[in-house]
């Protein structure tokens, strides 16, 4: 089984794509998860940033609820893929998103809690990554 559910709060503005030809939905952001302890040397909390992809009505569905900074808990698949770049071989993994949920404080919509099962499997394809400049290597 490949699942992952991140609750943490979204890192970058909402840039919604649409792919070309197709027009169908593409979100690529990343969520900051704070780890449950704290670091022994600085006793402050680390946060992991996890890269995450959207496709689809769940794209949609995270434009048109969510800000940066907001709350989200994301359940996931995770996807590796490789890419070329400058004649060397990458290899990166992201999330894939599955499922949207509300998580901590209220954004764009009125509504506190809302479960997206409706939004489950939104458009899926085999992707292989592409540097935008956020990839960390």
């Amino acid at each position: 089984m490949n699942k992952l559910i991140i609750n943490g709060n979204l890192v970058r503005d909402i840039d919604l794509q649409f792919t070309p030809g197709t027009g169908n939905a593409v979100l690529k952001n990343t969520i900051a998860s704070r780890r449950k302890f704290k670091d022994k040397n600085t006793n402050q909390y680390e946060s992991d940033f996890i890269p995450f992809t959207a496709f689809g009505k769940n794209a949609e569905f995270i434009a048109n609820n969510f800000i940066k900074g907001q709350g989200i808990q994301l359940e996931c698949r995770m996807q590796s893929g490789t890419y070329e770049k400058d004649g060397i071989k990458h290899y990166a993994q992201e999330a894939i998103v599955e499922n949207i949920e509300f998580w901590g404080s209220k954004g764009k919509s009125s509504e506190q809690s809302m479960p997206t099962d409706m939004f489950n499997g939104g458009f899926e394809e085999d992707i292989t990554p592409v540097d935008d400049g956020d990839m960390p290597f």
